[in-house]
This record gives C-alpha cells, sequence and structure tokens, in this order.
C-alpha cells in the first residue's frame, strides 16, 4: 500500500523531466496536471484518480505506462489533453 507522498514520488520519478501538480478534491480523488516547468505548457489534465487502484507497485506502474502513451498521443498544436481515469483502459491482471 502506498501512502499519497510514495505515490506522488513513483508518478513524478515516471514522467520526469515534466512536471506534475497534484490536487486532493473533496471526494478523496487526485487531478494530476502535467506541464513543462520552462515554458509552462500543460500537456495532461487527468482528474478523477481513485488511490484505492493504485494499491500495488504494478497498478502504479501500468498508470504511468499509459499516462506516457497519451502525452505521446497528443498532437502538435494541442495544448492540453483532458481526460479522466475512467479513460483510460483498465487491464486486470489475472
Amino acid at each position: 500500500m502506498f501512502t499519497l507522498s510514495q505515490l506522488r514520488n513513483c508518478i513524478e520519478e515516471g514522467l520526469s523531466p515534466l512536471t506534475c501538480e497534484f490536487t486532493l478534491c473533496r471526494d478523496a480523488s487526485l487531478t494530476l496536471k502535467v506541464f513543462d516547468a520552462e515554458t509552462g505548457r500543460v500537456d495532461l489534465v487527468v482528474t478523477g484518480i481513485s488511490t484505492n487502484r493504485l494499491q500495488t507497485p504494478q497498478e502504479v506502474e501500468k498508470m504511468v505506462e499509459e499516462l506516457r502513451y497519451e502525452l505521446q498521443s497528443n498532437t502538435v498544436g494541442k495544448n492540453v489533453g483532458q481526460l479522466t481515469l475512467d479513460d483510460l483502459p483498465l487491464t486486470t491482471n489475472q
């Protein structure tokens, strides 16, 4: 089980060199904004991240991989990609 601080560190390391800003919402979900610190350009905003879905290193790594994919998928000239965690594919280890 991850603490919020550990979860944030894992995501930040996985998305480096981009900068991550986290907001804890009233419903205990997280909003993640990924941006370039030098230019201020926002590359991705993800809302509704449930920390309950991110309890193992494998689950966190899977989400980081999905976030990287979304970042790579952003087209040139598109400043912000807005999606919710529900938009990301959910796979289960069987």
